[in-house]
């Protein structure tokens, strides 16, 4: 075989650069000229024959530019076009098939959630689609990549916008209450993502419709106007408003077993496969609006911000890991001073009547009752207080433990009174149960170590006892106003925290009315 010269190597070269540059121009040129007729096809406009999707990269690139801090989702919707390469991917999918067509009639029923429709700019959707219907609407290639860019835009922005508002409510429960600590899911990348990417978009916007039994019981009440007793039509439209954003959060209790606690309707229910198979009254923390003083109908601009009163039960998640039988109370600093030195003074025996150990630098002092508890107050108190176990002993014979920011917990109490009264909101934060050996049995059932609790819990001369439950149980200690209740029956209970003014506050400016 005769060698081969630099110049037939040249040749070679410059004929494979050409090849491959012919099928790359090709490439682009059915790339383009598929762009063009879909576009063509499905607006039946002639315009969109000479579209140039380079020049359309451009238009929209500006347009996003323009529009970026006014998009709902924008770093999700930005990410979506780069990867369709800034083309009209989401128009060519929805407008032919008429799924784009349907996403203001979504909007447009977002009334029967009492959220305006304006939220999700439906009218200008619904004009700019119209556009693209209509065959002399759009006259030039300009025009036409500018209206394609807008069009695009907004599609994409108020659907998530309208996906996010469905599957995890307008308003992140975190960023409007101060002691909220309730594991909730909100909208991130993936869930907004899959919005985009839904092939069919009407049997997707079907499916994140809120189907929750509660929801659809509120939701119809609110639809057909009901009202409470006591309450005016507009505050019980109000009460049905927040509850059903509650219900939109997602926030709710997954596992097979769980204890619920809600805080205004003062009650205990251990749920096992969606049913209660115990209940029973409750005291929670006192709250600020505990005289309804400040209703939905009647509040100032002060009761929008929640600034809650220091014994207020916050909402959480945990797990109740172990219980404390005839637990030693350790009595929190602000107990102290404002309970604790101040019945000293008053009584110098009132700290061992009520079987209260006093220590200073952590060492036990021997006659409390000495101490001149007159001059001691909150600025210069340096001793720690303990109660021994006891019939007196304010957390009673037992209290269940669950890891929170509050150092809170349920507890049982020698202060039996309080469960005979309609306003159960009493205690400093805790939870005082109303048969905490009940709840000790369904957490721990039946064998030694219920039994070693019952024992216990009975004992004349009691000694603190730690036992580890069996399997940690979730917990959620959660604030709802309005509920169907086991029979269908709508209850409501009065807004002891002012939660649901702080939250209708802040939701106002989406609803319809």
């Amino acid at each position: 075989m005769p060698p081969v010269t630099k110049n037939k190597l040249s040749i070679s070269l410059i004929l494979i650069s050409s090849f491959a540059l012919l099928l790359t121009f090709q490439s682009c040129k059915e790339k383009h000229d598929k762009i063009a007729n879909n576009l063509f096809k499905i607006t039946k406009n002639k315009v969109f024959k000479d579209f140039d999707d380079d020049a359309y990269v451009v238009a929209f690139k500006k347009e996003l530019e323009n529009e970026k801090l006014k998009l709902s989702n924008e770093p999700v919707v930005e990410a979506f076009y780069k990867a369709n390469n800034y083309l009209p991917v989401f128009v060519m999918d929805h407008l032919a098939n008429g799924d784009l067509d349907a996403i203001p009639d979504f909007y447009d029923k977002a009334t029967d959630h009492g959220i305006d429709p304006k939220l999700f700019s439906t009218t200008k959707l619904k004009a700019m689609i119209a556009k693209f219907h209509d065959v002399n609407s759009i006259k030039t290639t300009d025009e036409a990549y500018a209206d394609l860019a807008k069009l695009e835009l907004l599609a994409t922005s108020s659907l998530t916008k309208y996906a996010s508002a469905m599957q995890f409510g307008l308003l992140n429960p975190k960023k409007i209450y101060s002691r909220y600590f309730t594991v909730t899911k909100r909208p991130d990348s993936t869930s907004m993502k899959a919005v985009l990417m839904a092939t069919d978009t009407r049997a997707y916007l079907d499916s994140i419709q809120p189907k929750d039994p509660q929801y659809i019981a509120l939701q119809n009440a609110y639809l057909h106007g009901d009202t409470f007793d006591g309450l005016s039509k507009e505050e019980a439209q109000r009460y049905l408003l927040v509850n059903m954003e509650r219900l939109r959060w997602r926030n709710k209790p997954y596992e097979p077993k769980y204890v619920y606690v809600n805080i205004p309707d003062y009650r205990l229910d251990v749920f096992e496969n969606g049913k209660s198979v115990l209940n029973m009254k409750v005291c929670v923390g006192q709250g600020r609006n505990m005289s309804a003083q400040n209703s939905l109908i009647k509040y100032d601009d002060t009761c929008a911000i929640d600034k809650p009163f220091a014994r207020e039960t916050p909402q959480l998640s945990s797990l109740i890991h172990s219980v404390d039988v005839n637990p030693v109370w350790n009595i929190p600093r602000s107990i102290a001073t404002k309970e604790i030195i101040i019945e000293a003074a008053k009584d110098r025996y009132y700290l061992s009547n009520k079987n209260i150990d006093v220590y200073k630098d952590g060492n036990l002092i021997d006659n409390p009752e000495d101490v001149d508890w007159s001059t001691v107050t909150k600025d210069n108190l340096d001793y720690d207080f303990k109660q021994r176990p006891g019939e007196d002993n304010s957390l009673g014979k037992i209290k269940f433990l669950f890891k929170n920011k509050s150092s809170v917990y349920l507890h049982d109490t020698p202060a039996k009174s309080a469960f005979g009264k309609a306003m159960r909101a009493v205690s400093h934060g805790c939870v005082r149960l109303g048969d905490p050996q009940a709840l000790a049995k369904n957490l721990f059932g039946e064998g030694e170590e219920f039994d070693t609790i019952a024992k216990d819990m009975a004992s004349d001369n009691p000694d603190p006892t730690s036992i580890a439950l069996p399997k940690k149980t979730p917990i959620y200690i959660t604030y709802v106003t309005c509920w169907a209740d086991e029979t269908g029956t709508l209850q409501f209970r009065q807004d002891v925290y002012g939660l649901d003014i702080v939250l209708y506050a802040h939701l106002k400016k989406f609803l319809s009315k």
